[in-house]
């Protein structure tokens, strides 16, 4: 079942027809409500700016925003951690299971 549908979306003084999952609405349309909020922040902070330089900025705090995100979810320090921790465990687990000589003194008993 194709279970797609089509939507306008207005960002920007702009109508944007988009062919989209039916599933995906809700977000499709939060997504373009955040821009169109950003853009109208900058608009009041810089109300002689084109719109062009105002979209530019927007993409850019999302853009910035992203990056933050995938930097915090990025699990790889602590795999290379636990790695480093694994490796000092196995080594200190092989030495308690290496036969201990016997002491000189309890042979000669």
């Amino acid at each position: 079942m194709n279970d797609k549908i089509r939507i306008n979306l207005q960002m920007a003084g702009s109508s944007f027809p988009l062919t989209i999952n039916r599933d995906d609405e809700e977000m499709v349309r939060s997504a373009a409500k955040q821009v169109e909020n950003r853009l109208n922040a900058y608009r009041s902070h810089f109300p002689n700016q084109p719109t062009v330089q105002l979209i530019t900025m927007v993409a850019y705090q999302f853009a910035l925003e992203n990056l933050q995100n995938s930097r915090r979810n990025d699990t790889a320090p602590f795999v290379d951690k636990i790695a480093a921790l694994s490796q000092v465990l196995d080594s200190y687990f092989e030495q308690l299971n290496r036969p201990q000589p016997a002491d000189e003194t309890e042979s000669e008993q």
